[in-house]
């Protein structure tokens, strides 16, 4: 059986020069992997494993050496002008790199330590999105679907490959556009997949389904009820594969300093959003009192008895209350008029004391 795999390995891998890329392959899976098991046995706090490396009390990412070992790879390939066998063990060393500098994707996208938080599953997709395109490469798969060289399958020469790879490049920025991310992108490489997820409904948070689904309440109820019924089993699916291949991401606790961090930032934009409201309610405010102001009938050009002073007579009606309030007596009211303009008994210009009901009359000191 091993005869057979060797056999095999020379024929489809050696003698059609893909070997550098199987290397490439090679090293990037071995590197996550090992990464990976390196991780979780920190994490585990085993004793026997090491630890971090913090020189000095400062703690080295391995994406660190990844971006050494991309160095090494890309720099040596040039320098030896892709010659044997030097781009082989420079495809493995530029394989080692990526993985381990995809393995802390989400900390460069993020500039923070996220590895073992939610946010921190952008890595685990990258890493998965990378061996998968560089798997297809491998068996023969290009990018769009087109060999440089072929014409069309249709047979339409050049022009018909331009359309093959336009259309198809079209159909990925849809899907992408519609919130189908492994679609899309997997669509460059296999072209089909990408039509299955552009023609099918976006997903309710997706830029496509705000452009489009606005004004389409039916069409987004049923986005909604496929999000909810399909793709929730599809990413609970997803979720417990991630967990078992790179370990299930810490439950931040309440106190922590990222949930003070999330906290912070959702308080700062509610509050812009609040000020922002509240200056809006101040200004139609201060719109309805201006309008009320000019409603109101302008004062005498002379500017009252006496020229813009206060009204005597207001004054002189206003002292005698605040005197009737102090000596204890009933103050008297105007009485409304009745249907007859009038009150019953009474005379046109007097006003008689309100007496409560249930009170008896108070009786005038001495």
């Amino acid at each position: 059986m091993i005869g057979t795999l060797l056999d095999g390995y020379r024929e489809h891998i050696v003698a059609t020069h893909k070997q550098p890329l199987f290397l490439l392959l090679a090293g990037f899976i071995t590197s996550f992997v090992c990464i990976r098991f390196s991780v979780r046995m920190i994490r585990a706090k085993v004793r026997w494993w090491p630890g971090n490396i913090t020189p000095g009390g400062l703690h080295i990412h391995h994406m660190v050496f990844g971006l050494g070992f991309l160095l090494l790879g890309g720099i040596g390939v040039i320098a030896t002008n892709g010659g044997h066998p030097w781009i082989n063990w420079f495809g493995f060393s530029f394989g080692i790199g990526c993985g381990l500098v995809l393995d802390e994707f989400a900390l460069i996208l993020h500039l923070d330590d996220v590895y073992w938080s939610a946010q921190g599953r952008k890595s685990v997709d990258a890493v998965i999105l990378g061996i998968l395109v560089t798997a297809l490469l491998l068996t023969g798969y290009v990018p769009l679907g087109a060999v440089p060289g072929q014409s069309a399958p249709n047979g339409g020469g050049r022009w018909g490959l331009v359309a093959v790879i336009s259309a198809n490049a079209l159909l990925s920025v849809v899907a992408l556009l519609k919130g189908k991310m492994w679609t899309g992108l997997l669509g460059i490489m296999v072209p089909g997949l990408s039509a299955v997820g552009a023609v099918r409904l976006a997903r309710p948070s997706s830029p496509w389904a705000r452009w489009r689904y606005a004004d389409r309440p039916r069409r987004r109820r049923r986005a909604v009820r496929r999000e909810r019924l399909l793709h929730a089993r599809a990413d609970r699916a997803r979720t417990w594969l991630f967990d078992l291949i790179a370990g299930a991401p810490d439950k931040v606790p309440a106190h922590h300093t990222a949930t003070h961090r999330v906290a912070e930032r959702m308080a700062a934009r509610a509050t812009a959003h609040l000020d922002a409201h509240a200056a809006r309610s101040l200004a139609r405010r201060s719109a309805r009192l201006a309008d009320r102001r000019s409603a109101l009938p302008q004062p005498h050009p002379a500017g009252g008895p006496a020229g813009g002073g206060p009204d005597p007579a207001r004054e002189d009606g206003a002292r005698r209350r605040r005197r009737t309030v102090h000596a204890g007596r009933s103050r008297t009211y105007a009485v409304r008029p009745g249907a007859d303009g009038l009150a019953s008994g009474a005379r046109p210009g007097t006003r008689t004391p309100y007496r409560h009901p249930r009170l008896p009359h108070p009786q005038p000191r001495r």
